[in-house]
């Protein structure tokens, strides 16, 4: 008889900090997103802290009373691991390490632990090893302090280099290989790309864990990878669809992220050539979670951010079948209004609807519930795209309610 696996999850403790800039509320809704980021990490949180500055310590991060609490918590419950929600300096987390005696991370570290776990193949790994290269190269020294000291002895005197330098050049000369070698697999992609013809390309953008790999087989027919965790897909998938009789490109891409890691995004820029290249966006929007309205302006700010917000856009609300709304009755008592008590009539008369320009959709990606509203939408803006770039072939693709079927 097998033997069940046992996993065991790190204890881990989440600190941040209430600023003029950042409400507690905002503040609980990030470290909510931080919990779940631990949690597929392999971390399983005991405790939050938070404090209310008016800005970060610039030598611990937080103050000198919360910091002796901290401690305190951590040595009485055995916790091994810390998580701030913003990114630390090399000093702060030099300092914190001191103080705490525990590992420190912080999200951009947890981010870049995240995509490691999930990096499948060579070119993920490669992308996610140049990110967490990039981001440990100023923390050398807070990370291996023994190193600091420079060498000496006989034959060992005078001018040289210490061992944190040496490991410094180390850690170049890699960033400087992986790079080299990125560059290599972009212009084979770029390549592959090119290979594929003048086919529309329709990409799924959106926030990560909104369901758009789900979405990707219900349309494809395919088995990209699914799981209710941040991050299930890396790699982009790029499978050939064909609604009716008219065939077009599709990819699913790297969901986004609030407070995305700078190098995260220099790194996957080639994944990201996905997005800059397509003809249309179909926009995944997860309308069962609480910060969908932050998650839509996270998305469209990375968009900003690699000049693809002006393409064509299809807003695509899902899991309608998962949404959950509170409502107050006359007794002010609180009372959960499911998706049983909405039709597709009411969700297209809420604001939702306009968000779109007249191009919003909302759909059950796991139910294909309203897939036919859904399907009829992207032939259309497909064929307007490809009747566009190919005029005679206007007539070959008639609008979708014409299409004679099989």
């Amino acid at each position: 008889m097998l033997e069940k696996e046992v996993i065991v999850f790190e204890k881990t403790v989440l600190v941040g900090i209430v600023t003029q800039n950042q409400s507690e509320e905002k503040l609980i809704e990030y470290l909510d997103e931080l919990e779940f980021l631990t949690y597929t990490a392999g971390g399983q949180v005991v405790k939050r802290f938070f404090q209310k500055l008016d800005r970060p310590n610039p030598k611990t991060f937080l103050g000198t009373g919360k910091m002796e609490e901290i401690q305190a918590f951590i040595k009485s419950n055995s916790v091994s691991t810390i998580i701030f929600d913003d990114e630390l300096s090399p000093s702060q987390q030099k300092n914190i390490s001191k103080i705490l005696d525990c590992k420190v991370l912080d999200r951009t570290n947890l981010i870049l632990d995240i995509f490691a776990q999930r990096a499948e193949t060579s070119y993920a790994r490669t992308q996610v090893e140049l990110a967490q290269c990039q981001y440990l190269l100023p923390r050398l020294s807070g990370m291996w302090t023994h190193l600091e000291r420079q060498k000496g002895g006989i034959g060992l005197r005078g001018p040289g280099e210490t061992e944190i330098e040496t490991d410094r050049r180390i850690v170049r000369d890699r960033i400087a290989l992986l790079k080299e070698k990125i560059r290599t697999i972009d212009k084979q992609m770029a390549i592959q790309r090119s290979n594929r013809g003048a086919m529309v390309r329709v990409a799924l953008v959106g926030y990560t864990n909104v369901g758009k790999s789900t979405m990707m087989n219900s349309i494809s027919k395919s088995e990209v990878f699914v799981e209710n965790k941040l991050f299930a897909t890396l790699d982009t998938t790029v499978r050939k669809v064909v609604i009716k009789n008219l065939p077009f490109l599709l990819s699913d891409t790297v969901g986004f992220i609030r407070k995305l890691p700078t190098q995260l995004i220099e790194s996957f820029k080639s994944t990201l050539d996905e997005v800059r290249e397509a003809d249309l966006l179909l926009h995944v929007v997860d309308i069962s979670h609480p910060d969908f309205e932050d998650h839509i302006d996270s998305v469209n700010q990375i968009l900003q951010d690699i000049k693809s917000n002006d393409k064509p856009t299809i807003m695509v609300f899902n899991k309608i079948d998962a949404y959950k709304h509170l409502v107050i009755e006359e007794d002010d008592l609180m009372t959960e209004k499911t998706t049983k008590h909405y039709t597709l009539e009411d969700w297209k008369a809420t604001w939702m609807n306009n968000v779109g320009k007249d191009n919003a959709l909302f759909i059950s990606a796991v139910n294909k519930e309203n897939f036919e509203e859904f399907r009829e939408k992207v032939y259309n803006a497909v064929r307007e795209i490809h009747i566009t770039r190919f005029p005679y072939n206007k007539f070959l693709y008639p609008d979708y309610n014409d299409v004679i079927e099989d």
